[in-house]
């Protein structure tokens, strides 16, 4: 018999990994990632605040454009009352600046007297503003000049709110004439009803305080709906824009701004710049 020949295996051998290499790759591996990972955090530190902004953090956002909208408007609060050296100046208020502190109310700015206040008193045909006893009484005690305001609301009665109006402000010597506050548009009625209704406002509150009314609005609402048909009265017009500097011949107030601070009020506050000084705005007072 043969006998079976077994082959061995070819023994295969194996090079040895060379130690330095191995370690070398994975260390420059791992320095590789450790510097994206620094630059990463460098990156997002240095970048950290608009980071915060464009990521969506809402509050923080809400935060840096209130600072950086105050900054603005403090820049041109500054310009436009600068512009207007020698004009009255006054502020208008109501339940939504809280309580005040009157003692402290002298100055906007820190550096611009006040010489005026308009109060508002009333709000359709039975809003009545929680702080106007409190603020109408304190403008006086103050020796300021003061004025009442109501809020029109169009879609409400007209006749219903000059009662309201009348029947809360008492307007004495020295006091501004009643102003109507107009901003908004209808939403059941044409703009004819709603300057019937203007109209009806105003004819019953000269009536009663025999005094012709001031009325209020922006410009924009002024000049399409109220300029040619309202041209016998007065205007207090708003307007905050950049592009206005200067308060305009026919306007008897400018509200020039929404954004201002007053000592002795938290929070933002409305200034406006009477077309004349302080003896001529006495002039147009309730005698």
């Amino acid at each position: 018999m043969r006998r079976k020949t077994t082959r061995s295996k070819p023994v295969i051998r194996r090079k040895p990994r060379k130690k330095g290499s191995f370690f070398s790759g994975k260390l420059l591996r791992f320095s590789i990632i450790g510097f994206f990972i620094l630059l990463f955090i460098g990156l997002g530190y240095h970048y950290r605040n608009g980071f915060l902004y464009y990521l969506g953090f809402k509050s923080y956002k809400l935060k840096y454009e209130q600072e950086q909208s105050k900054r603005i408007s403090d820049i041109r609060n500054y310009q436009v009352l600068d512009n207007h050296k020698g004009k009255a100046i006054g502020i208008d208020v109501s339940e939504y600046q809280g309580e005040i502190d009157w003692d402290l109310v002298q100055n906007v700015e820190e550096e611009y007297p006040v010489s005026f206040v308009l109060v508002r008193a009333t709000a359709g045909n039975d809003g009545e503003d929680q702080q106007f006893e409190q603020n109408w009484k304190a403008v006086k005690k103050q020796k300021l000049i003061r004025g009442a305001y109501h809020y029109y609301r169009p879609n409400e009665n007209s006749l219903e709110q000059a009662k309201l109006f009348i029947k809360t402000v008492r307007l004495r010597k020295g006091d501004l004439p009643p102003v109507l506050d107009i901003e908004k548009l209808p939403k059941d009625q044409s703009l004819d009803s709603l300057k019937i209704g203007l109209r009806r406002w105003l004819k019953a509150v000269e009536a009663h305080y025999k005094v012709k009314p001031i009325i209020y609005t922006g410009e924009k609402y002024y000049d399409d709906f109220l300029k040619k048909d309202f041209s016998d009265y007065l205007f207090w017009i708003a307007n905050y824009n950049f592009y206005r500097e200067k308060i305009e011949e026919d306007w008897l107030f400018w509200q020039f701004t929404e954004k201002a601070s007053v000592s002795g009020i938290k929070g933002n506050v409305d200034v406006n710049i009477f077309n004349g000084d302080v003896e001529q705005l006495r002039f147009i007072t309730i005698e």
